[in-house]
C-alpha cells in the first residue's frame, strides 16, 4: 500500500466502477470494495493488483491479491478466490485504476505569504502559490495551477489551467497550455546554445528571440532543459513527455505524444513527427527530421533524416534489421578470422 504520507487515497472503491474506469470485464459481485492497488507480491485481500508479463506468472500464482488486472490469455493461472479484471492492455487498465485510487493533486486556492508575486500579474481562480514561489511581470496562471515552493514563472509566461511547476523548477519565455508539468529543476526557457566565432576565436552570443510552446498535457522530466528558440519557437507537441535529464535545443519542433527517455539530446532545429520514442541517451544531430512513429534505441546516434515507421539503432544510427544484419556477418568474418589463424597454427606445428 503507498505511504499515506506521501500519496493521499481517493478512499475505498467499488469492484464494478474500478471495472469501469479501467474498461475491463469480470466476474463477480461488482459492490465488493477496494481499499487500494500493490503489487503482487506484496498486496492483499483488500487490493486490486496487476500482471503485464508472463515472466511473474508464478508470483500471480502465489499471490494474495483479491483482484488482479491481466489479459484474457492469463485467465486460467488467477488464484482461486482473486477476480480478474480482464483487459487488452494490463498496463494501461491498471495506469487508470491506480489514478482511480490516488488522483493527481487539486489546487487548494492559498497564496503563501512568502510568495512573491508582480502587481500585474494575473491569477486564475483557485490557484495555488508555494513558499517563496515567484510570478513575474504580465505572467497569467491559468485555473487551478499549483506553483510549487521556489518555482519561478517568469514574465510574460503563460500557463493553461491546470498545471504544476514543482519545486525549483522555472519557466520563461514560454506559453504552455492546459495541464503542463515541469518536475523539479526543470528549466524551460533558457537561452538557446548559438553563437558565431570570430577570426580571432572570440565567441559572439547570437541572441535568442524566440519562445517555447508547450502543448496540452506536456510534461518535463526532472532537471531538464528545453531552449527557447533563436528567432522561431522551440514548440513540444500535445501529450510530450520527457523523462529526466534530457536536452532540447533551440527551435526543436516534436508533434504530438512524444516520448523522450533520460539522458538523451536533441540538437537545434531538428524536428521530430508524431509519438516518436527517443530512447535513453540517444541522441539526434541537428537539423534533421525524424518522421512520426519512429523508435530510436537506446545510445543511439542520428545522424540522417529517419523516415516514418523505421525502428533505428546503433552509431551512427541504421535501421534495426540491417543493424544486426551487420552485427552478424561482422561476427561471421571475427570467427573465420580466428578459425582461419588456429588452421594456420596447427600446420605450421606439423611441419618439420
Amino acid at each position: 500500500m503507498p505511504d499515506p504520507r506521501f500519496f493521499p487515497t481517493a478512499g475505498v472503491q467499488r469492484l464494478v466502477d474500478i471495472a469501469a474506469v479501467a474498461e475491463a470485464r469480470f466476474e463477480g459481485d461488482g459492490e465488493r470494495l477496494f481499499t487500494g492497488v500493490a503489487p503482487l507480491q506484496t498486496a492483499g485481500p483488500d487490493d486490486v493488483s496487476f500482471l503485464d508479463n508472463r515472466r511473474y506468472a508464478d508470483a500471480l500464482s502465489e499471490s494474495k491479491a483479491g483482484a488482479v488486472v491481466l489479459h484474457p490469455a492469463m485467465a486460467e493461472r488467477l488464484p482461486v478466490g482473486c477476480v480478474g479484471l480482464l483487459a487488452a492492455q494490463p498496463n494501461l487498465a491498471f495506469a487508470r485504476i491506480a489514478l482511480l485510487f490516488h488522483p493527481d493533486p487539486v489546487a487548494r486556492a492559498v497564496v503563501h505569504p512568502t510568495a512573491v508575486i508582480a502587481p500585474d500579474a494575473v491569477i486564475g481562480q483557485g490557484v495555488e502559490i508555494g513558499a517563496l514561489a515567484v510570478s513575474g511581470a504580465r505572467a497569467e496562471i491559468g485555473a487551478g495551477c499549483i506553483i510549487h515552493s521556489h518555482a519561478v514563472v517568469g514574465d510574460g509566461v503563460v500557463l493553461g489551467a491546470g498545471c504544476r511547476i514543482h519545486p525549483h523548477a522555472s519557466i520563461s519565455h514560454a506559453i504552455a497550455g492546459a495541464g503542463v508539468v515541469l518536475h523539479p529543476g526543470a528549466r524551460v526557457g533558457a537561452e538557446g546554445y548559438g553563437f558565431a566565432t570570430t577570426a580571432a576565436g572570440e565567441h559572439v552570443t547570437m541572441p535568442q528571440l524566440g519562445r517555447v510552446i508547450l502543448g496540452d498535457g506536456v510534461q518535463v522530466g526532472a532537471n531538464s532543459t528545453v531552449d527557447r528558440g533563436s528567432h522561431g519557437d522551440t514548440v513540444l507537441g500535445p501529450g510530450t513527455r520527457l523523462d529526466n535529464l534530457v536536452q532540447i535545443g533551440h527551435n526543436v519542433h516534436t508533434g504530438r505524444g512524444c516520448v523522450i527517455v533520460a539522458h538523451a539530446g536533441i540538437s537545434g532545429s531538428s524536428v521530430l513527427g508524431d509519438y516518436v520514442v527517443l530512447a535513453a541517451q540517444a541522441g539526434i544531430a541537428g537539423h534533421l527530421t525524424i518522421g512520426s512513429k519512429v523508435r530510436i534505441g537506446a545510445q543511439a546516434g542520428v545522424m540522417n533524416d529517419v523516415p516514418a515507421g523505421t525502428d533505428v539503432i546503433g552509431s551512427p544510427a541504421w535501421p534495426v534489421r540491417e543493424f544486426w544484419r551487420s552485427i552478424a556477418y561482422l561476427r561471421k568474418i571475427a570467427q573465420g578470422g580466428r578459425a582461419g589463424a588456429e588452421a594456420r597454427d596447427r600446420k605450421a606445428d606439423r611441419e618439420p
